[in-house]
């Protein structure tokens, strides 16, 4: 028996919207990761971008459980020297929720070029209007 190795010029993507509301950013965020890496697909191959486009709606409704609000923090260093900065996710998602699913995301695709050519397919916003609906997107329940 063969081993199927797909090539990145056949794959077929798709386009998904997760509607975020009310779920915890966690999950939103695992389920988003293996769709876009394409590992809910039968061709899926660990060296080949074969996950699809997904659109995630209301992430400024999103949820975090127990004292994440408060003692979570988001850090990012500038470039200069001391140049760490901290925002406790409450006012990050308050302020930016957007970024926040963004980054969460992008922290569970793989470390490399191949997780920076996938994190290009996710787009996040905060209501739940879009402008991608010429790419007629499928609904996904993800629970």
């Amino acid at each position: 028996m063969k081993t199927y190795m797909a090539k990145a010029q056949t794959v077929e993507r798709k386009w998904y919207v997760v509607d975020a509301a009310g779920l915890p950013l966690g999950r939103v965020a695992s389920k988003v990761a293996a769709i876009l890496r394409g590992k809910n697909k039968p061709t899926f191959t660990p060296n080949v971008d074969t996950g699809d486009f997904v659109i995630i709606l209301n992430s400024d409704k999103i949820v975090l459980t127990g004292k994440k609000l408060e003692d979570k923090y988001y850090r990012y260093h500038t470039g200069y020297i001391g140049g760490l900065k901290e925002i406790a996710y409450g006012k990050l998602m308050a302020e930016r929720s957007d970024l926040a699913v963004y980054e969460a995301v992008r922290g569970m695709l793989p470390k490399n070029s191949l997780g920076r050519q996938m994190i290009k397919k996710l787009r996040v916003y905060k209501g739940s209007e879009h402008n991608h609906e010429a790419q007629k997107p499928e609904v996904l329940k993800l629970f």
